[in-house]
């Protein structure tokens, strides 16, 4: 099992940062067509089609957000930036070994849509079924 980990640094603030992560709204905007959340459970539907319910661990609000995801953990920790903004550490433990370099780059993806989305209010994604992740596109 490996550990994917990434920072970003976001020009928003920590609070709005959170929102996004937080609620079906803004999970939709940057990291799934679908996301919303029963009873501790977000119900994620990927451009792929594919879907996943995530068992919500831990929300610490404007701080953390923990949730069980593709069978591995993830945990997303904010911190406030001396500009103001928020600095993101995405952590995502016991993640497959030969997943890896996939779950990795995909990470990337879905962070830089976040900061294009939340900074910019750009999303970068093409919403097409027959232009996702499984037939390498980036902007999936």
């Amino acid at each position: 099992m490996k550990t994917v980990k990434w920072k970003i640094h976001l020009k928003s603030c920590h609070e709005r940062v959170f929102q996004y992560l937080n609620s079906a709204i803004g999970r939709e905007q940057f990291w799934a067509e679908k996301a919303p959340e029963k009873d501790g459970v977000i119900h994620f539907t990927f451009p792929n089609g594919e879907c996943y319910k995530s068992r919500i661990v831990q929300i610490k609000p404007n701080v953390r957000f923990h949730v069980e995801y593709f069978n591995s953990d993830l945990k997303i920790e904010l911190s406030t930036s001396k500009d103001g903004g928020t600095d993101l550490l995405l952590i995502n433990e016991g993640v497959i070994d030969s997943e890896f370099a996939d779950i990795n780059a995909g990470w990337v993806s879905v962070l830089l849509n976040f900061k294009a989305v939340i900074d910019y209010e750009v999303d970068l994604r093409n919403h097409d079924m027959n232009r996702t992740w499984d037939q390498n596109y980036a902007d999936n």
